[in-house]
């Protein structure tokens, strides 16, 4: 799958207009058009990619310096104290638009992000091979 052409590339791209909060050299973020809560920002690098594992280590670098600045831009405009950061890879997973993109959504009173979390049991030899296997693929 390609983000080429997405919408988030359009507004990248000043194609489609937008609320930017924030834009360095490889990253761009803006309020989202159908916000879970007040202040719910999609951060987006602007290198296009539809998944996570495939943004290369500099736009990956860059997400992760940019995210923690605008949370605390969030935090200071909202007046919110919590929030939720959700990164969704796959349409199985909820992912809607195929560009990678974070969402910082505040927790108020009037909204924010629902979540069921239902853990399941993992056995510990199970969780010793999966271990195992994990670090065999990062070699």
């Amino acid at each position: 799958m390609s983000a080429a052409g997405t919408i988030f590339s359009k507004i990248i791209a000043g194609e489609i207009p937008c609320q930017c909060v924030y834009e360095d050299e490889r990253v761009f973020a803006f309020l989202d058009i159908a916000p879970l809560s007040h202040g719910h920002v999609l951060v987006l690098p602007k290198e296009a990619k539809a998944f996570l594992h495939e943004l290369s280590d500099e736009s990956a670098a860059a997400i992760g310096r940019a995210l923690p600045r605008i949370c605390r831009a969030v935090l200071a405009a909202t007046g919110a104290t919590s929030y939720n950061v959700l990164q969704n890879n796959g349409s199985a997973a909820h992912q809607a638009v195929m560009h990678v993109h974070f969402h910082i959504i505040p927790m108020t009173n009037a909204g924010g992000l629902g979540i069921a979390w239902k853990p399941v049991h993992l056995a510990s030899d199970e969780a010793v091979a999966l271990a195992t296997k994990i670090r065999e693929a990062l070699q």
